[in-house]
């Protein structure tokens, strides 16, 4: 699909070790990403196995491979060839054949077929800068049927800006010694400098106006990041 010479080039600001395959064999490591929590969540709002299910940012797979056997489809998407390479191959390993792989991102991915009955997305949304997460949350209560649910998980900032270095300080004192085990300080400050997490009530404002109800939004002491279950309201 053309885009107009104004539009973002979401390629562009996915992060260039997203496309390094040998980034990609770490990442899990790094991660240590854990889909039971959402798996259960989804199926306590409905996800059977006649249920469309899309991961927008999917990475490595984790949560696309994880619910695949409990729903009817599910659509991988990343802007990563080499992230998308991994999940085919963990999904051809695994038998599963309801899972479908799509290079694309949150304001390229056109959803073909029946509407999603679910979106998740997991950090992801801060690549970003705010008029686009506008134009991508949209764009994901466009692809879902009345009642949908996104579940959405990101670095979102739930203080007041006064309260920056309270909340940033322990944040990066307790960042991992070496990136192979986990997040780095240096990592963490490159973030800040260069990628869009929001404040947390910034992000609310855009959910509410793009036709989501915010069912629960899950802020950690720590004030960095954020889960959040939101139904896309009736017209």
């Amino acid at each position: 699909m053309s885009r107009p010479g104004w539009y973002i080039d979401e390629f562009a600001h996915a992060g260039e070790e997203h496309l390094d395959p040998e980034y990609v064999a770490t990442y899990d490591r790094k991660s240590q990403t854990d889909p039971s929590e959402d798996l259960a969540l989804l199926q306590e709002m409905g996800m059977n196995e006649q249920s469309v299910l899309v991961d927008l940012g999917t990475g490595t797979g984790v949560f696309a491979l994880a619910v695949a056997p409990h729903c009817g489809r599910v659509v991988a998407v990343d802007v990563s060839p080499a992230m998308l390479a991994y999940v085919r191959q963990q999904a051809d390993a695994l038998g599963l054949k309801n899972v479908e792989v799509v290079q694309a991102g949150l304001l390229s991915y056109e959803h073909q077929g029946e509407p999603a009955d679910f979106v998740y997305t997991r950090n992801v949304l801060h690549h970003l800068p705010d008029f686009w997460k506008g134009i991508a949350l949209q764009r994901i209560a466009d692809m879902l049927r009345p009642n949908g649910v996104l579940r959405l998980h990101d670095l979102v900032y739930s203080f007041d800006p006064a309260e920056v270095e309270k909340h940033f300080q322990p944040w990066l004192a307790n960042a991992a010694a070496r990136p192979e085990v986990g997040w780095t300080r240096e990592e963490y400050e490159t973030h800040v400098r260069t990628e869009y997490s929001t404040y947390s009530w910034l992000l609310d404002a855009l959910l509410e106006h793009t036709g989501f109800t915010i069912e629960d939004a899950n802020h950690r002491p720590s004030g960095i990041y954020s889960a959040y279950t939101c139904v896309k309201r009736k017209e």
